[in-house]
C-alpha cells in the first residue's frame, strides 16, 4: 500500500527588523506564524516549519482544544470562575450585569461586553491590589487597565501597575496570583530566586496558578 504524502502545514510569514533568529509561533486563533529576520531567505520559513513539525503539530492540537473550550461556552462568558448568561436586548447599547446574567446589545455585543469587563477590572483588581499592598506594607503609584497582547500585568520601577482586563475571564485565584506577583515586584523588580521565594511566602502554591495561566491563557477571550 503506497504511503500517503504528509499534508502541508499552512503558515504565514512576518519579517521583523528586531528578529535576530527565525521564530515559529503557533497561535490558537490565527494558526502558525514564522517570524523571519529581514535578511533571511524565504526558503528559511519552510525549513523551520519542517524541522519543528512535531512540536507544531502538538501546539495545533492544543489550539484545537482551546477553540473547543471557547465554543462550548456559547451564550455565556466566564467571570472570575463563574458563568454569566448573555441576554441580548434590542434597545440596549451598554452591557449591564444583573445577578448571573449579562444584559447586552442584540447586535454585535462584543464591544459593549469588553467595555463592561474593562470597567469591572478596575474595580475587581483595584480592591485586591489595595488589600495586597496593605498586607505587604508597600504602595503603588497608579493602576492602568489595558489589553496587552503578550503579558498579563506589569509593574514599573515607579510603582505604576498595569493589568490586562482579560484576567477577569480566569478563575478568581488566578487573578489573585497575578496581583500578588506584581505586588512582589514592588520590592524586587526582577525574577531572581529572591523574587520567587518572596512570592511563595506571599502566595503559597503560586506555581499551580502560573501553570493554569500558561495552559489556559489562550482561552481568555470573548
Amino acid at each position: 500500500m503506497p504511503t500517503q504524502p504528509t499534508p502541508e502545514i499552512p503558515y504565514t510569514v512576518r519579517r521583523s527588523s528586531r528578529a535576530r533568529r527565525i521564530r515559529v509561533n503557533v497561535h490558537a486563533h490565527t494558526g502558525v506564524e514564522v517570524v523571519l529576520p529581514e535578511r533571511a531567505p524565504n526558503r528559511a520559513a519552510a525549513a523551520a516549519v519542517s524541522e519543528l513539525r512535531p512540536w507544531i503539530e502538538r501546539q495545533l492540537r492544543h489550539a484545537g482544544e482551546v477553540r473547543a473550550r471557547i465554543a462550548a461556552r456559547a451564550g455565556t462568558v466566564p467571570y472570575l470562575g463563574r458563568s454569566l448568561e448573555l441576554v441580548p436586548q434590542a434597545d440596549r447599547t451598554r452591557a449591564h450585569r444583573a445577578g448571573e446574567r449579562l444584559l447586552v446589545p442584540a447586535v454585535d455585543p462584543r464591544p459593549a461586553v469588553e467595555r463592561f469587563y474593562r470597567r469591572a477590572a478596575r474595580a475587581e483588581i483595584g480592591v485586591r491590589l489595595d488589600r495586597a499592598t496593605g498586607e505587604a506594607g508597600t504602595a503603588y503609584s497608579a493602576l492602568e487597565i489595558r489589553a496587552q497582547r503578550t503579558r498579563w500585568a506589569s509593574c514599573s520601577p515607579t510603582g505604576r501597575m498595569s493589568f490586562n482586563w482579560r484576567l477577569l475571564l480566569a478563575p478568581e485565584r488566578v487573578l489573585e496570583y497575578v496581583v500578588w506577583h506584581e505586588v512582589c515586584h514592588l520590592e524586587i523588580l526582577d525574577h531572581s530566586p529572591r523574587f520567587w521565594s518572596l512570592l511563595e511566602r506571599r502566595w503559597p502554591g503560586y506555581r499551580d496558578d502560573r501553570a493554569w495561566l500558561r495552559r489556559h491563557g489562550a482561552t481568555l477571550v470573548l
